[in-house]
């Protein structure tokens, strides 16, 4: 499992690279917060359940990763441990669900650095190669 940042002229570029989809979109979700503050500083104090749905695979990731700003942008909430618990296809469309654990934001702790405005599909890619997953996104900042 990993997390890199590629070059882009503008906004946040990230890969992920994992043993299943679940690990992938769980990273994608620790690579957001990585991007906003040092999630090493995070404590582990909340509990919150995340469902989402989208029609494909990219529609879910990007709700996924929407749904994890609003908690931030609306609750104040930062997660330092990241966990979908499942993907699976229901009906016509994806749903994910997952547990975060992390804390509210205190300015005294969360060093502020980089401010994420969305999430995007531009340059965004999930792909499945021998059972690893491989998933790239863009962050608007």
């Amino acid at each position: 499992m990993s997390i890199k940042f590629l070059d882009h002229p503008s906004d946040v570029y990230i890969e992920v690279k994992a043993e299943s989809l679940e690990e992938a979109f769980a990273l994608c979700g620790k690579a957001l917060y990585d991007v906003m503050t040092d999630i090493d500083a995070i404590k582990a104090q909340e509990k919150v359940e995340v469902v989402v749905e989208g029609f494909d695979l990219y529609s879910l990731l990007y709700s996924w990763l929407e749904e994890l700003l609003y908690l931030f942008d609306a609750k104040g909430f930062l997660g330092s441990d990241v966990k979908v618990e499942e993907i699976v296809k229901a009906n016509e469309n994806f749903k994910l669900k997952a547990i975060i654990l992390g804390e509210k934001y205190d300015p005294q702790r969360h060093t502020s650095k980089t401010a994420v405005k969305a999430a995007t599909y531009h340059l965004m890619e999930i792909k499945e190669e021998n059972g690893n997953y491989t998933i790239r996104f863009v962050l608007d900042i």
